[in-house]
C-alpha cells in the first residue's frame, strides 16, 4: 500500500474560499423562487436553532451528521425526496459556512448542482420570507 501524500495545512477561512469557487451560491429570495420550481431546501440545522428560530416551510430537515446518506439518490437510506442527481439542493445551515462544506460533500455523492444559501437560515428570516415555529424535527417542515 502506498502511503498517502502529506497534506498542507489549509485554515477553514482559505477552505471556504476554495469550495465557494465551484459552487453556484444562491441569495434568500432566488431560493423561495427555486423552492417553488422544485428544488429542494434541505435545513441542516440542529434541532436547538430550529427550535429558537422557526423552520422553512417545506424545506427537508436533515441534521448534518446524516446528510449524505438521505440524500444519495443510490443510497439504501435516501430521503423520498432525493430522486435524481439533477436535482437541484439548496443547503441551508444557520449564517451560510457548515452548509457550503455540505453542498461540497453532496456534490462528491453526484448532486451536481448542490449548492448552499448565502447567509443561510438567518439571511431568509432577514429577508422576511417564510418561517414556522413548531416542526423543528427531522423529516418535512
Amino acid at each position: 500500500m502506498t502511503p498517502a501524500a502529506p497534506v498542507t495545512p489549509v485554515g477553514i477561512d482559505e477552505l471556504l474560499d476554495r469550495v465557494r469557487e465551484g459552487l453556484d451560491r444562491i441569495e434568500a429570495r432566488d431560493a423561495f423562487t427555486a423552492a417553488a420550481a422544485g428544488a429542494l431546501l434541505v435545513d441542516i440545522r440542529y434541532a436547538e436553532l430550529r427550535d429558537r428560530d422557526g423552520v422553512i416551510p417545506g424545506a427537508l430537515v436533515v441534521e448534518r451528521n446524516e446528510l449524505e446518506w438521505r440524500l444519495d439518490p443510490q443510497g439504501s437510506h435516501r430521503a423520498a425526496e432525493a430522486t435524481s442527481h439533477d436535482l437541484l439542493v439548496v443547503v441551508i445551515c444557520n449564517e451560510g459556512y457548515a452548509s457550503s462544506l455540505a453542498a461540497v460533500s453532496l456534490r462528491q455523492l453526484g448532486l451536481h448542482r448542490a449548492t448552499d444559501l448565502v447567509g443561510g437560515f438567518q439571511a431568509w428570516k432577514a429577508e422576511g420570507l417564510p418561517v414556522s415555529r413548531g416542526a423543528g424535527r427531522p423529516g418535512r417542515a
